[in-house]
């Protein structure tokens, strides 16, 4: 496979084209920020400047270091996400739960980010330990099309990495404080953990039943949020749910979530979600779910996400979903 080598001369170019949006950035893959605490649950950004030689950026694969754990990628509009799976070389903690396997690998495929725009790929992970003074690498292969540009040269130790043509991008991590404690900072969780049911309002519209309803509180600044809710068909009709809008959101996109051979896929669903007669769906954590973009505000524990349904047979429908915790309780 062919390495493309991209220098600052097509840096040069999109930093004309886009010089708010570059001021400050690197010819190279980096973090947004460089350090982190030890034993600590962080958001790891990396910062895209450029194409591959002017191509527009399609696919970007993450490769996660041994001590970044319990991983989880932020989903991006327009980009299909895959988690590949696989053992740790050591058994971590997770609030008492002993975790040996786990994301090693993160994957946005089929995006098209052009080489004038710049953005970013978020992954949020425990570091856990890591010494002190240790800097952990985590190389990147990014696509454009047929092109390629690896970001996956380390430095050996005593070695001056800035020297490097291609380097993967860093993160150092720092002491933490004398108590140890994970000071958690999680966002947007797509995990299959069991959600607490939520206080949400049942609603119902011809043979349809929807109860249930609740979203993730979000993070300052985070530009997606999840959306989750039973619908009970008690009909002889099958029906289809259509699509969906929010007036606190740009867009409302219907995702299925599902895990194969290691390897957890997100994908649009856009032709809606079949409601067969006789039958429940949930959308739930980890599985079938809404997916806010462009979200005006982030959503805050205590709010609530005023939404519409619209259904093949029953129409629209109006719905409230309460605003939960980060983690869905």
């Amino acid at each position: 496979m062919k390495t493309i080598k991209t220098f600052a001369k097509t840096f040069a170019l999109a930093a004309l084209l886009s010089a708010t949006a570059f001021a400050g950035a690197e010819a190279h893959m980096t973090f947004l920020n460089k350090e982190a605490t030890q034993e600590t649950t962080i958001l790891a950004t990396l910062q895209l400047p450029h194409g591959c030689d002017g191509k527009a950026t399609t696919e970007v694969r993450v490769k996660l270091p041994e001590g970044f754990v319990f991983a989880k990628p932020q989903p991006k509009a327009g980009w299909e996400l895959e988690v590949i799976k696989g053992d740790y070389q050591k058994t971590y903690d997770n609030h008492g739960d002993k975790v040996k396997t786990g994301a090693v690998e993160i994957r946005w495929k089929n995006g098209n980010l052009s080489d004038d725009f710049y953005d970013t790929f978020v992954i949020q992970g425990k570091v856990s330990g890591v010494e002190a003074g240790t800097s952990l690498a985590f190389p990147v292969i990014q696509m454009c099309g047929d092109a390629v540009a690896a970001w996956d040269q380390v430095a050996k130790d005593g070695s001056d990495p800035h020297g490097m043509k291609n380097p993967a991008p860093l993160l150092k991590i720092v002491a933490g404080d004398s108590h140890g404690h994970d000071h958690d900072m999680a966002g947007m969780d797509m995990s299959g953990m069991a959600a607490a049911v939520p206080a949400g309002e049942t609603v119902k519209a011809g043979d349809l039943e929807i109860s249930g309803g609740f979203a993730k509180a979000m993070l300052l600044g985070q530009p997606v949020g999840g959306g989750f809710f039973t619908v009970k068909n008690s009909g002889q009709t099958n029906d289809r749910l259509v699509s969906v809008t929010s007036p606190v959101s740009g867009e409302v996109q219907i995702h299925a979530m599902e895990t194969k051979d290691n390897v957890m896929r997100m994908r649009q669903l856009k032709d809606g979600i079949a409601i067969a007669a006789g039958e429940t769906v949930k959308l739930e954590p980890g599985n079938l779910h809404l997916m806010f973009q462009k979200v005006k505000t982030p959503f805050k524990q205590g709010d609530t996400v005023p939404v519409t349904l619209t259904f093949e047979k029953a129409g629209k429908v109006d719905l409230v979903l309460q605003v939960l915790s980060a983690q869905g309780k």
